[in-house]
């Protein structure tokens, strides 16, 4: 499936960025034929004024005639040139003189044409740039001229051109097509990541409910089959049922709390709470259950308030799982520690216990859902969601929790928190 979606990428990229290459070349191009043509065209126009500044002319009768005797030096510069003739008409477009090839036009108008000629003893035609110059003496019409240019040199340059583009644009394709599966590989690798999560989450969801359904069923038709006069043992059973029932209400509650607070806040929970005032709250409970366990628990809170915006009751949540944790997984006669530093511009909460630890293999998986580290933690009940929770919960408050943690010495849970 991924690396389907991944071939998709690839082409749908190649093709997006193919097509926008190819329209750029193809606007270059005609960019290029449009400058080089105009080049071209600029300095034919200067070259046919130059030739018709330098005809003579002279009337007879009622008509003009060129003087031919004055265009020698105009034959000799024809021959160090690529004009293909001259040709210079009276005004009623008849020939009246002309130099080079000897070329039939079927009509003479003024302006701009283009003639494909044949090449002699060759299947290729060569194009010629016409221009025809109207030429007035005294504001009188006397004649044209004609002058006609190979087009070779501007073919020539369009041609290396789009050799450069038809060798060109195949290489940036495969280039890009490159880049589009490297770059596709990276874009499918959080998809990957979350697919795989998903997977697990589902799994160990399934793994953790399929055993309070299992028990609730068994128990029931235990019950059943009891004897009618046996009143004793269905309420066991009945107690076993209530019991399962609450371990599995609290496992869906937790993952309905995961799937609604994903990374966001409510911003109508959102209010300006002070932090001290928390944690004492907090501190106050645990101090009760520590003693109840032979715990020592110490709270380093300061006096003064401090005020954050935050959700209170999400915020209270992830703390209460450190201290639930820290109580839980401390054998008694050990320490329990809760501790408020404030910091310019962040705050740490840091939640501190001397028991059974973490050892490092585990540490990078603690946050993960439903992650047990091994037997002698998971005896202490649990569905391993607690830390979950608490790190969805700090992530969505733009915070950060750590931990530190060694094997039979404790664990220290920080929080940094923004102000």
């Amino acid at each position: 499936m991924f690396d389907r979606s991944r071939r998709r990428l690839t082409c749908w990229y190649t093709f997006s960025m193919g097509s926008i290459l190819i329209l750029f070349a193809f606007t270059v191009y005609q960019r290029q034929v449009t400058e080089r043509m105009g080049e071209f065209d600029e300095q034919l126009y200067n070259r046919a004024k130059k030739i018709a500044s330098a005809t003579n002319y002279r009337q007879r009768g009622k008509t003009w005639q060129i003087d031919s005797d004055n265009l020698s030096s105009v034959d000799r510069d024809l021959t160090e040139s690529n004009i293909i003739y001259l040709r210079w008409y009276d005004e009623k477009k008849h020939l009246l003189h002309y130099i080079g090839n000897s070329l039939q036009i079927s009509q003479v108008s003024p302006g701009w044409q283009t003639l494909k000629l044949d090449r002699p003893n060759t299947e290729q035609f060569e194009r010629l740039r016409i221009l025809t110059l109207p030429l007035k003496y005294d504001r009188f019409l006397v004649g044209y001229l004609q002058v006609a240019v190979s087009l070779e040199p501007v073919e020539e340059s369009l041609m290396r051109s789009r050799l450069f583009l038809a060798i060109g644009i195949p290489i940036t394709l495969c280039f890009t097509g490159i880049a589009g599966w490297i770059l596709a590989g990276y874009a499918m690798q959080p998809v990957r990541r979350s697919y795989e999560q998903l997977q697990r989450f589902t799994a160990d969801a399934s793994h953790e409910l399929r055993a309070p359904v299992a028990a609730i069923l068994s128990n029931a038709q235990v019950g059943l089959l009891a004897p009618s006069e046996d009143i004793e043992q269905p309420r066991q059973r009945l107690q076993n049922i209530v019991i399962q029932s609450k371990h599995m209400s609290a496992l869906i509650a937790n993952l309905l709390f995961l799937a609604r607070h994903q990374g966001k806040l409510n911003p109508q929970d959102i209010a300006r709470t002070d932090i001290a005032q928390l944690l004492n709250s907090l501190a106050q409970r645990y101090q009760t259950l520590a003693d109840e366990k032979g715990l020592e628990f110490h709270a380093d809170i300061p006096m003064v308030s401090k005020m954050i915006y935050c959700d209170r009751d999400l915020l209270q949540q992830a703390i209460h799982n450190l201290l639930d944790n820290a109580i839980k997984y401390t054998s008694s006669g050990g320490m329990v520690a809760l501790k408020l530093t404030v910091k310019p511009r962040r705050l740490e909460i840091a939640v501190k216990d001397t028991g059974i630890g973490i050892p490092a293999n585990d540490l990078p998986h603690i946050f993960d859902r439903f992650y047990r580290v091994d037997k002698a933690r998971t005896r202490h009940g649990g569905f391993g969601l607690g830390l979950a929770i608490s790190q969805q919960i700090i992530e969505a408050h733009k915070g950060k929790i750590t931990v530190d943690s060694e094997t039979g010495t404790g664990t220290t849970f920080l929080v940094c928190l923004p102000l």
